[in-house]
């Protein structure tokens, strides 16, 4: 079989950091071979190699069995390497067809641009991509999920041998994924060789052929994926097992209701829906892209407007206009775009910490108490775990898990006890995951009320007390938590499209 790339022993250090040493991979046409690790594994800098991002300090490189040595992008490209980067590089302002063409649109006589050639080129990638965008839309009004599936058209318009797709399905849904692994299949055939990196380990069975694992800037082999069972795999990530624990169902049947929501309504997004949080309860929201989960959480913090339905925290009914007044009764919100509305990534990590408790760091005459600020933040940096150099290093360089430990620790020192975490593990690798379930469950037992929104179905089940399932803007069901139910019943509720509210199992 035709080998595509071929890196040897590459090496790549920046100031104070050893990144690469002596990292192996190669890959051949027709496959799809997937680059797994931990954040920090050194995987981006690895494929930023690959891709003429970055040039390496050592080793040696083959594309297509010649020496390569990319000096930019541009070059990369024309040695037929294409990278979907995992966060997106389009323009909101422009046009979809505009995105995927920027600087190689077509022109009629006298420079002008031919825009009915640019649009019918997009509908051509669209059409084989089997995707219903409109190539004149403005991408800035797309949701996330089409926005990904633009630079996904952008990379294939480049017709690359080599296609590098970091975090691919990162924002889609089940039906949008199994659209993207037809693509991908269909690539193969043709002899396009895929470097497929993702967090989502049962990914890996339906579309990976072979993996390779990365571990602190190290090689750590290569594995066929059908025949490579996925703990090992985990295992070979993280340096150990990770524990894989049964929910745990509290008894909460004296415990105080926190959040209770009657008949919400805004528009088709939210329809009437009802449902409660208790003291120590962890409640799951499960269903499709577009089911409405993230618009009810929206609501609630008062970062949408209702059109009518009543919220009350602790027994009273509150009016939230606002988020401010939402984190005024103790409710906080993490967003699933964490990087642009959870965290001021070009700030460090102590702004980033009180930057929603400001007022009690501020004396009458509006001078910020600097020690205070450090004392707390070093104090939730050891009771979250959050590893960064220090208090002040840039939110931006840390990893994904330790970001959101960062926005969680803005909430909890803003003393909210009723918790919504919109997609709290996106972006974060495996280790990661396991130490933000693990925080997530000591909040309950503090006597937290949690709410997770997750497009993931086993993060929901391992998490969640109970199940609450939306379809076109209705809640279908609520499920009880735990071993009693199946991705299949959760799936059930989440495809009734006209049904009511069909409870199945009982509130702890």
């Amino acid at each position: 079989m035709t080998v595509l790339v071929d890196m040897k022993a590459i090496e790549k250090r920046f100031p104070g950091v050893h990144a690469l040493k002596s990292v192996h991979f190669n890959l051949r046409a027709g496959e799809v071979h997937a680059l797994m690790g931990e954040n920090g594994a050194g995987k981006s800098t690895l494929m930023k190699i690959l891709s003429g991002i970055y040039g390496k300090d050592g080793g040696e490189m083959l594309i297509n069995g010649k020496v390569a040595n990319p000096e930019g992008p541009r070059e990369a490209q024309d040695l037929g390497v294409g990278i979907i980067h995992q966060e997106l590089s389009l323009m909101n302002d422009l046009t979809a067809a505009q995105n995927i063409f920027i600087g190689r649109e077509p022109r009629l006589s006298f420079g002008r641009l031919d825009e009915k050639a640019l649009n019918a080129q997009a509908q051509e990638i669209f059409d084989s991509m089997n995707l219903g965008l409109d190539p004149k839309a403005i991408v800035g009004d797309m949701t996330i999920a089409k926005q990904q599936m633009v630079e996904i058209a952008k990379a294939l318009s480049y017709r690359s041998q080599i296609l590098i797709m970091d975090e691919p399905t990162a924002a889609l849904n089940d039906a949008e994924i199994a659209e993207l692994f037809v693509i991908i299949r269909r690539l193969k055939t043709e002899g396009v060789g895929i470097i497929y990196i993702s967090h989502k380990m049962d990914e890996l069975k339906q579309i990976a052929d072979r993996v390779t694992v990365m571990r602190d800037g190290e090689y750590v082999g290569t594995v066929e994926a059908a025949d490579t069972p996925i703990s090992k795999i985990i295992a070979m990530m993280v340096g150990r097992e990770l524990e894989s624990e049964e929910v745990v169902i509290p008894d909460l049947s004296n415990a105080e209701t926190a959040l209770e929501v009657l008949g919400l309504k805004r528009g088709k997004e939210i329809r009437d829906v009802s449902f409660s949080v208790k003291k120590g309860e962890i409640l799951g929201f499960a269903g499709l892209m577009g089911a409405g989960r993230t618009e009810v959480a929206r609501a609630i913090f008062g970062a949408d407007p209702l059109d009518s339905g009543e919220i009350s925290v602790h027994g009273n009914v509150c009016k939230i206009g606002s988020p401010s007044d939402a984190v005024a009764h103790g409710i906080g919100y993490l967003s699933e775009d964490r990087k642009h509305f959870g965290l001021a990534t070009g700030m460090d990590v102590r702004a980033n910490v009180v930057m929603a408790s400001l007022s009690e760091f501020t004396d009458k005459l509006g001078r910020l108490d600097q020690a205070a600020m450090k004392e707390v933040t070093q104090d939730y940096i050891r009771q979250l775990d959050i590893r960064t150099p220090s208090d002040i290093q840039e939110v931006r360089l840390l990893s994904g898990g330790n970001q959101q430990k960062v926005v969680i620790a803005k909430w909890l020192l803003r003393d909210c006890d009723i918790l919504i975490f919109d997609e709290p593990t996106r972006g974060i690798d495996v280790g990661a995951k396991s130490e933000i379930y693990k925080l997530l469950n000591t909040l309950a037992e503090q006597g937290r009320a949690i709410i997770v929104i997750s497009s993931e179905l086993p993060e929901v089940m391992r998490l969640s007390h109970r199940i609450a399932v939306m379809c076109e803007g209705r809640l279908t069901g609520i499920l009880s938590g735990g071993s009693k139910t199946t991705q299949e019943d959760i799936m059930h509720l989440a495809t009734q499209r006209e049904a009511a509210m069909q409870p199945v199992g009982e509130a702890p």
